[in-house]
């Protein structure tokens, strides 16, 4: 196989409150080699330094050929624009390579153009978010307790608002409105991913791991194993992470991680009213997710270390805690992203994506003795009232009895081809479901080819999604199983959507069909419950309205999220 040619290039390990013997920690990323612009503008990725407060444009930065040298001082990160443009192209550009290698393909934006644009100092506000009209992550900047404060310069940030532009593309109806977990999915999500970027880089776990730890010189290397029990992880480094970007940062994240893993497990815990809240909600996730986390590791460490009853047995190699940290991060990060393949293509909910974890992660990691992912994501998801969608034992998506038709398709086209992919729906539309009065789309065709890490063996798959919907008055909706809601206008227009992801092996056999159907008269009275009740939290919650949208809500919820909220009202649109 070719050299995959890399470049490394110095970045902020989380955040600049984070410190290490009073120096800013920092860490070197790798991140793919491309012959880049002033900027740095490569092809996927363009920093344009414009600060829209003080209408200033920054001298672009350039990087040559080799790797960039690390900065002389902690003013250098501070005062330098230049280091500010670097930090954010290193962190978007590794965001972006590790989806690609997760999903084992590339990964387009969810807009028409082929690069992002990042602004590191946009403008003088406590704000950072995506906009996909401007194509572009802004990132604000503001004046904290000791000091100006650059959003730009958080590593958690970065990745966070890298994830919602990822996501948009990957899956742009979920932006759409639709269910309270699909309204708080990109949040949940989007932190899921920059916590676990962060935890997947050993300075920064080595460092939270033996911040608060016991020295004892005798046993330099070694850290005692009553620090690594689960609570005591979860104080030092996940509560641990967001003490240190407390003080003096102005980072209202912090707190939100602190409230994410202090929620505490409770079956009934999604429909109390504060958690209908979007962020809020999907902190839900991230605590599941997290504390799942944290639990494989402490199984695993109890496995290392010396025979009980010795001295040595009351300590374990510190070296080894912290790989073993960065390891079950790196792959609870791949099986993360790479579940998005295997949720339906709208009106997501948390048991959809449970669902599409296990299931994702199966195809190409069977054996899960060694970490026991799998159960622990069940275990822990359980104990926040998620059940896997799949009805299934282990949460997998059950596999479809459909064999579908392929006369007169295309085998090599029906792998990138919608059009194709549209000629093998429609012909195979009465097993699949689809109601031919309404219009149907292919969305998207993706071809991924994925490396299992048992044995090096290569899982060929073609992804699409099938899309389906109709506008029609609110008077109409009886003829598709609905019932208008209470206060609605008959001639109101509502617009009914539903859709399947389509898995197909290497030979163009239907895998797995994962769906919500647009609803009719013909649905099961589960999917009619299920849609009525879509129907009446969308109308309740003004997604009917004039101007209503995800995307501007995205950056007020960002907004209202860094000026540290705690109004917990219903969601609007």
């Amino acid at each position: 196989m070719p050299e995959v040619r890399t470049r490394r290039i110095p970045i902020v390990a989380q955040d600049p409150s984070v410190r290490r013997d009073g120096k800013i920690l920092t860490t070197r990323v790798a991140v793919p080699w491309e012959e880049l612009e002033g900027g740095p503008a490569g092809h996927r990725v363009h920093v344009v330094d414009y600060d829209a407060a003080t209408q200033t444009m920054y001298e672009p930065a350039r990087i040559g050929e080799a790797d960039v040298p690390d900065p002389a001082a902690d003013d250098d990160i501070l005062e330098q624009p230049g280091f500010h443009a670097l930090n954010v192209y290193a962190l978007v550009m590794r965001t972006l390579a590790r989806f690609e290698y997760a999903l084992g393909r590339r990964v387009g934006w969810g807009f028409r153009a082929h690069q992002l644009k990042v602004v590191p100092h946009a403008f003088q506000q406590k704000n950072a978010f995506y906009a996909r009209d401007a194509e572009a992550l802004l990132f604000g900047y503001y004046q904290g307790r000791e000091g100006p404060v650059f959003t730009c310069l958080s590593h958690d940030v970065v990745v966070h608002e890298t994830t919602h532009a990822l996501l948009d593309g990957l899956r742009s109806r979920f932006m759409e409105p639709s269910s309270p977990d699909q309204a708080a999915f990109h949040e949940g999500f989007a932190d899921v991913i920059a916590l676990l970027s962060v935890f997947s880089l050993g300075d920064v776990l080595r460092y939270l791991v033996d911040r608060d730890a016991e020295k004892d010189a005798e046993h330099e290397g070694l850290i005692k194993k009553d620090a690594v029990e689960m609570d005591a992880l979860m104080r030092s480094v996940l509560l641990g992470l967001a003490e240190q970007m407390g003080p003096g940062s102005g980072q209202a994240r912090a707190d939100a991680l602190r409230r994410s893993v202090q929620i505490e497990p409770d079956e009934g815990i999604l429909r109390h009213l504060e958690f209908q809240e979007s962020h809020r909600r999907g902190e839900i996730l991230v605590a599941a997710i997290m504390r799942a986390f944290v639990d494989v590791w402490t199984r695993r460490l109890k496995s290392l270390g010396a025979q009980e009853g010795t001295e040595e047995a009351k300590y374990l190699d510190l070296g080894r805690v912290v790989e073993e940290g960065a390891t079950i991060a790196d792959l609870l990060l791949t099986m993360a992203i790479r579940a998005l393949d295997y949720t339906p293509p709208i009106h997501l909910e948390f048991r959809d994506y449970l669902s599409a974890l296990v299931t994702a992660d199966t195809e190409t990691r069977p054996d899960d003795s060694r970490y026991e992912l799998r159960g622990r994501l069940l275990e822990w998801f359980g104990r926040y009232g998620i059940s896997p969608a799949s009805g299934e034992e282990g949460g997998i998506w059950k596999a479809p009895d459909t064999v579908l038709a392929h006369e007169g398709v295309r085998f090599g086209s029906l792998q990138s081809d919608p059009i194709e992919m549209f000629r093998l729906v429609w012909a195979n539309r009465r097993d699949l479901r689809l109601d031919p009065r309404v219009y149907t789309r292919v969305a998207s065709v993706r071809p991924c080819v994925r490396a299992s890490p048992e044995d090096g063996l290569l899982v060929r798959e073609t992804v699409a999604e099938c899309l389906q919907y109709v506008e029609v008055p609110a008077s109409e909706l009886g003829s598709f199983g609905l019932t208008k809601p209470d206060g609605m206008a008959d001639e109101t227009e509502v617009v009914l959507q539903g859709g399947s992801t389509l898995i197909l092996d290497e030979y163009g056999r239907l895998k797995y069909e994962i769906h919500d159907r647009l609803v009719n008269e013909n649905a099961d009275a589960k999917e009619r419950k299920s849609a009525q009740e879509r129907l009446e939290y969308l109308w309740a919650h003004g997604a009917f309205d004039r101007g209503s949208s995800f995307a501007a809500r995205l950056a007020t919820l960002h907004r209202l999220r860094e000026a540290e909220s705690r109004v917990y009202e219903g969601e609007t649109w």
